[in-house]
């Protein structure tokens, strides 16, 4: 069953191998949180500076061109800063379907930029990316300390079993 339904409106991101890298990244996101992948549905759009440029200035006010964008279904954050958020419940969805997790958006051109900032390779920062957009739509954040001390650990683990760096160490002098 596939998790991540793909819209790509930037042809860049079919050469750049997204939709099997956004599925892997998002099974990798859940499973990490203690979730059936499975039991889940997520739906992506793989475009360009332009349009999520439009998407942050109409969701968050800042009409300036962002990495990824996450739209939760439903507001799981907690309450406490640093606490878990509540899990979602597979049980709110139609008998027989995934139930709906929420919306990512990801700008290839943002994202291309960082990965060459960072001397990254570009699936590897989209992975990132993917892994914490979806903590995000799982009610996971980083607005106070405590909670972004939360997310950045488990996104840390997330990412290391999937064999790659952890994004918030500092970069060795080469």
């Amino acid at each position: 069953m596939t998790l991540v339904d793909c819209l790509t409106e930037d042809p860049r991101w079919d050469a750049a191998g997204l939709e099997p890298l956004a599925e892997a990244a998002a099974r990798a996101a859940l499973a990490g949180a203690g979730l059936d992948p499975d039991d889940w549905a997520i739906s992506l759009l793989a475009c360009d500076d332009a349009r999520i440029a439009v998407l942050n200035a109409e969701f968050r006010g800042k009409p300036v061109p962002t990495n990824v964008l996450s739209w939760p279904s439903d507001d799981r954050a907690a309450q406490e800063p640093g606490a878990t958020p509540d899990p979602p419940d597979p049980e709110d969805a139609m008998p027989g379907e995934p139930a709906e997790l929420g919306d990512i958006a990801i700008s290839y051109d943002t994202c291309l930029r960082e990965a060459q900032a960072g001397g990254l390779a570009l699936g590897d920062h989209a992975t990132h990316l993917i892994v914490h957009a979806v903590l995000h739509l799982l009610g996971y954040d980083h607005e106070r300390d405590e909670d972004a001390t939360l997310m950045e650990t488990l996104e840390t683990a997330i990412l290391g079993k999937m064999g790659l760096h952890d994004p918030y160490a500092p970069m060795p002098d080469v």
